[in-house]
């Protein structure tokens, strides 16, 4: 157990600090993934201590020296962590000291930890969104790219989980990425507010060496400085932006994951997952279960739980850094990592799958022309109103014959309105009945493929 005296701030503490309290208070096993860009920010901050006199030429290569071996240790996994070390931070700066000397106490020089957690998380951030953006950018390139292959294929859409119109299984692709789209808009949006420098705040009331910001803006690849001290070691409204974008992408990729969970089953039999991204039961030798769909529906739950557990975090801090915020990391670490594997799974899975076109075709009802039987009254003159009353009446004669609508005699349309004729037989086809929709947004071939071209440039453009 360490004593008060070993801490960073033993001046002022006596003792023992309690064992279970050090271990609450420990957050290393969850911010070593800060060790990298910790370092680039103490390299920096170095940098702008000797333009501000406060360290010599010498001291300053002696100490980037020192970080930069400390960088090669940690990606070798040679660096240890020390029982004593409640964080990352703490690792570095007692290391550096092993390495170099009493020199290594100079760099904390008018930075708290303060705003040196805060930036390190904010470049974590910045690298991580583009990853994920990348990742994400991948995932709706192979939703269009099947789109445009099996663009000829039809099948029914369902409202209410109930056979509803027909429409191409390129109009369900790119309904997805239409939405995941979306999400990359907000994760670009994000990352612009996360590019704000925080470094040179100090504890909370700025800091008092006469530091160059500009210099540090600039060294960290950061648009703009942070406006107010105060609010930039407390803000942590670009955490809970990025969780709630993140919180998004899972809803978008959860209810794709059900869709393709539901088309999976035999009941539907709409398609047929690779083996590599299902497995088996420990009973039924017959199983394949879908996995990997399952696991990104259930993954959603625990980011919307991280999101919902920072906001209560958040609530009730006052103003500047308060302890709590410790939380911040271990949430956006573990959004990180969701997200990055469920991805690249969602990716992996929309680009083995196999569509049954045989199943989708069988699965084509006449009752889901009725809407079109609805128009083709309203072409004929009769207002939507009564048309869809007419509609409903030939539904349920049907079915009390027991036959499928499309197999009602002339007689019996004629029966219901005269103005249903012979001519009644041409609604009767799921390709016409698609090709109707022609306006943008539609299932009609050519309203789908401009749809795909329309996305291809939104990504074009996020890209720029």
């Amino acid at each position: 157990m360490a004593s008060e005296g070993d801490k960073m701030y033993g001046g002022r503490l006596v003792g023992s600090l309690d064992p279970i309290m050090e271990k609450l208070n420990a957050s290393i096993l969850v911010d070593q993934r800060l060790a990298e860009v910790d370092i680039r920010g103490s390299i920096a901050y170095a940098k702008v201590l000797e333009k501000a006199g406060i360290l010599s030429r010498a001291e300053l290569d002696k100490i980037i020296s020192g970080l930069e071996k400390i960088s090669e240790e940690y990606s070798k996994g040679s660096l240890i962590l020390s029982k004593i070390d409640e964080d990352i931070h703490t690792t570095i700066e007692r290391r550096l000291k092993e390495i170099i000397g009493d020199v290594a106490g100079k760099l904390h020089t008018g930075r708290s930890r303060n705003d040196q957690v805060v930036t390190d998380l904010r470049l974590l951030m910045k690298s991580s969104i583009s990853m994920l953006s990348t990742h994400l950018h991948q995932l709706i390139r192979t939703l269009l790219e099947r789109a445009s292959a099996e663009i000829d294929v039809i099948f029914p859409g369902y409202t209410h989980m109930q056979r509803a119109q027909p429409i191409r299984w390129s109009h369900f692709l790119v309904s997805h990425a239409v939405a995941l789209t979306r999400d990359s808009e907000r994760l670009m949006e994000v990352k612009r507010r996360i590019n704000v420098l925080p470094l040179g705040s100090g504890a909370l009331a700025g800091n008092p060496l006469n530091i160059d910001r500009e210099f540090l803006r600039k060294e960290l690849d950061f648009s703009s400085i942070s406006i107010n001290s105060l609010d930039a070691v407390s803000d942590r409204d670009f955490v809970v932006e990025f969780l709630s974008t993140a919180s998004l992408i899972m809803i978008h990729l959860s209810r794709l994951s059900e869709d393709l969970i539901m088309y999976t089953t035999k009941e539907f039999g709409f398609i047929t997952l690779s083996d590599s991204y299902c497995t088996g039961s420990s009973l039924m030798p017959q199983k394949k279960n879908p996995d990997s769909l399952e696991l990104i529906r259930s993954k959603a739950g625990r980011v919307f739980g991280r999101t919902t557990g920072l906001f209560m975090v958040l609530k009730g801090l006052p103003s500047a850094y308060n302890k709590d915020l410790q939380e911040d990391k271990e949430a956006v670490i573990d959004v990180i990592d969701t997200l990055n594997a469920v991805l690249q799974v969602t990716t992996g899975v929309i680009s083995t799958l196999q569509i049954n076109k045989d199943a989708m075709e069988r699965a084509l009802s006449s009752d889901m022309l009725a809407t079109d039987l609805a128009n083709y009254l309203v072409r004929k003159g009769m207002p939507f109103r009564q048309a869809h009353l007419a509609v409903g009446k030939a539904v349920h004669l049907a079915e009390s014959k027991g036959v499928t609508l499309n197999h009602l005699s002339t007689e019996d349309f004629k029966s219901i309105t005269p103005m249903m004729g012979s001519d009644i037989s041409q609604v009767f086809n799921h390709q016409h009945s698609v090709e109707q929709y022609t306006s943008p947004g539609g299932t009609a071939k050519s309203s789908v493929t401009t749809q795909i071209e329309q996305v291809k440039e939104m990504l074009k453009r996020q890209k720029e």
